[in-house]
């Protein structure tokens, strides 16, 4: 294994709508894998391109994965010049997968315009619990059925859009209370009842050829009582032999709340990458260096062993040789014509999805 290759295993935030020299240093000289935006990284289209354009510079044999959460409703970093999609218990409530479709394929190509290749979608979880508000209108549903048939809509869509699909959270933050991003959930269910309630989503994501899972920051009792499903051997085993699932894992944003007020980041990132993490997220840019140097020191100090990380850096390059070989620059004055304001309200209006 390359060492070179262990900033393939890494997504970082960035501080702002264009690269600091630090930035561009740390993502070049070490290889990292991805970058994920965030509000404070955009102010339209055409930044968004340059800056997307300016990262990719710095690419090593394949792009890097440019990623957002941008699932509409609530939830969505973009939020001038691209359509604005009401949430996902809406568009379910429509009760027509081949709308789910369409909103995710129109969806991508807005993000596929600009260059993002990753989007942290779609939600697989059940609405399950009223009181539930970190997930709530995230989810299609409220029932496993339905949220099961727009799962693989949504999937196609981003796909066909030119966007990569990630399904989350696994094994299901449907019927939480407590919000992970603040406080560390539990899932008291049995394993019938996961099995029954929460997974068949995943497992209709899996079939839909999903590239990346998200491992939840939340303890589900009947797979591992002790550790956050994102730290635990026993819950990457339960999403690879249950779903047969052979593709990327990746965990949920490693600065919430639910892991770092009980492990240091150092240490949380070891542990999920022991217990079978192919990619870890950090928000901000600060904690990518801190936690990958550390990384580093773990494998030169055998503390973390490179035929351990060898399976995952093939995962992540795998992935990018199959779907972005090479990148072409965006030509900023194309996006016009994506950004039309008479094309996103005659889109909204033929979906009848005007708020």
């Amino acid at each position: 294994m390359n060492l070179f290759e262990v900033g393939q295993l890494f997504i970082t935030g960035i501080s702002g709508l264009t690269l600091t020299e630090e930035e561009k240093t740390f993502i070049q000289d070490n290889n990292i894998g991805g970058v994920i935006l965030f509000k404070h990284n955009y102010t339209d289209p055409g930044q968004l391109a340059e800056l997307v354009n300016e990262i990719q510079t710095l690419r090593d044999e394949y792009p890097l994965f440019i990623s957002v959460d941008q699932e509409g409703g609530r939830v969505r970093r973009f939020q001038t010049h691209f359509t604005q999609f009401p949430s996902m218990y809406k568009i379910g409530e429509k009760d027509s997968p081949k709308l789910t479709f369409e909103v995710h394929k129109v969806l991508a190509e807005e993000l596929s315009a600009c260059g993002i290749n990753l989007n942290f979608s779609p939600c697989c979880d059940v609405w399950s619990n009223e009181n539930n508000k970190v997930i709530g209108d995230r989810a299609f549903a409220k029932t496993t059925q339905d949220v099961e048939k727009h799962v693989s809509a949504a999937i196609r869509g981003l796909h066909t859009g030119n966007v990569l699909a990630c399904a989350k959270h696994f094994p299901g933050h449907g019927n939480t209370s407590k919000d992970s991003h603040y406080d560390l959930p539990y899932v008291k269910k049995s394993l019938e009842e996961i099995r029954n309630d929460e997974l068949p989503p995943f497992v209709k994501a899996s079939k839909s050829r999903t590239e990346f899972v998200m491992m939840a920051h939340l303890v589900v009792d009947a797979i591992d009582k002790e550790l956050p499903c994102s730290l635990s051997p026993k819950a990457y085993k339960f999403l690879r032999e249950e779903l047969k699932y052979k593709k990327i894992i990746i965990t949920d944003d490693m600065e919430m709340k639910a892991i770092s007020d009980h492990f240091s980041y150092p240490e949380a990132a070891r542990i999920a990458l022991t217990a079978g993490a192919d990619v870890l997220i950090y928000r901000s840019f600060e904690k990518t260096k801190e936690v990958y140097q550390s990384i580093m020191n773990d494998i030169k100090e055998q503390q973390l062993k490179k035929i351990d990380l060898e399976g995952k850096i093939k995962r992540v390059l795998d992935c990018k040789k199959r779907f972005f070989q090479e990148y072409k620059p965006i030509y900023i004055p194309s996006l016009s014509k994506v950004f039309k304001e008479s094309h996103r309200t005659e889109i909204l209006e033929k979906l009848d999805l005007n708020e």
